[in-house]
């Protein structure tokens, strides 16, 4: 049986991920992969392709990386401060959520989506609590919240 290369333009169970370089059947190739779109002929042309696209993509990540470098420092020294009420114990009547927090990074000048912050569990006591900002898969700045009580 003939075998053919391939580069797989989108992910295929139990075969590969888009971009990957596999060899198939022919038949399978030509009767299933080619006609859909989920693959096309590895000539020494695409495969200089697929490589520069390469290229350029781990180029563009490593850029982004750095920049989410610098604005993770940026944010490691911001210490925001939220005023809540809260009981003689010091336990919050309500918490300290996500938004709350995304708006008092917004007003400081970083665009911050909420859904970006994680919180471990609801923030509900007086003090200083450190919270974690997801910029990236690899990139995670923590800011310090302090919580004080209104009087």
């Amino acid at each position: 049986m003939k075998h053919v290369n391939l580069i797989l333009q989108e992910s295929v169970p139990r075969l590969g991920e888009s971009g990957d370089l596999v060899k198939m059947k022919v038949g399978f190739a030509r009767n299933f992969l080619v006609p859909q779109g989920k693959a096309i002929i590895a000539t020494q042309a695409n495969v200089k392709e697929l490589e520069h696209q390469k290229r350029v993509v781990a180029n563009k990540v490593s850029k982004e990386l750095k920049d989410l470098g610098a604005a993770k420092k940026s944010l490691a020294a911001v210490r925001l401060e939220v005023a809540a009420q809260a009981g003689e114990e010091g336990k919050l009547f309500g918490s300290v959520t996500t938004a709350q927090i995304g708006d008092l990074l917004n007003d400081r000048g970083f665009k911050i989506d909420r859904r970006k912050i994680v919180l471990a569990e609801p923030i509900k006591e007086i003090g200083e609590h450190k919270v974690s900002v997801r910029l990236h898969r690899d990139v995670v700045a923590e800011i310090t919240v302090v919580v004080t009580a209104t009087e």
